[in-house]
């Protein structure tokens, strides 16, 4: 089986502690979470945590049925990205006088769509929402100029099939 981007989709109480043990499952593996969110999901009292790894179906399958055997965990999912619609978020502290004397950092700003977000005397700040390719593109554009201070999201996606999570979830309780 070859390689590929997975994200794993875990649903749980939010309890002190899972996520170590989540994360441990993965160490044990030797293999690495490429990124991690954990939010609250469309269901009252219940997280989501979104893991994304580069690994084999194989190897994502089982790591999903020992992450589905913790006590807080409700139920686990994964899926390749071309089953979702994924995003992430990245934010870029540049040196000020850069915006105003160079004018290909105004094209960069124009052409990935992104925004300023504050300016100040010493610097500023630019968001950039998109797949992972764009904003290291983004970076890779910024690089030149010197960048003081770079933070990317983990990412947060959506399934393209319906899920009916809160159905999905009530059967595996019962």
């Amino acid at each position: 089986m070859e390689n590929q981007w997975f994200t794993i989709s875990v649903y749980s109480e939010n309890n002190v502690g899972l996520l170590n043990r989540i994360s441990g499952i993965f160490l044990k593996r030797h293999i690495n979470i490429e990124s991690l969110n954990v939010s609250k999901s469309e269901i009252e009292q219940v997280s989501k945590f979104t893991i994304v790894v580069f690994t084999t179906e194989d190897w994502t399958r089982k790591i999903v049925g020992q992450i589905e055997k913790q006590i807080e965990v409700i139920k686990a999912f994964y899926h390749t990205d071309d089953e979702t619609i994924y995003q992430e978020s990245a934010l870029f502290k540049i040196a000020s006088a850069l915006l105003f004397d160079e004018r290909q950092i105004q094209n960069i700003i124009k052409e990935s769509n992104s925004q300023i977000v504050t300016v100040s005397r010493d610097f500023f700040v630019l968001a950039k929402t998109g797949r992972r390719h764009e904003i290291d593109e983004m970076h890779d554009a910024l690089e030149p100029f010197g960048i003081l201070q770079f933070v990317r999201s983990g990412r947060i996606t959506v399934t393209k099939e319906a899920m009916p999570i809160t159905q999905l979830l009530e059967e595996s309780i019962k």
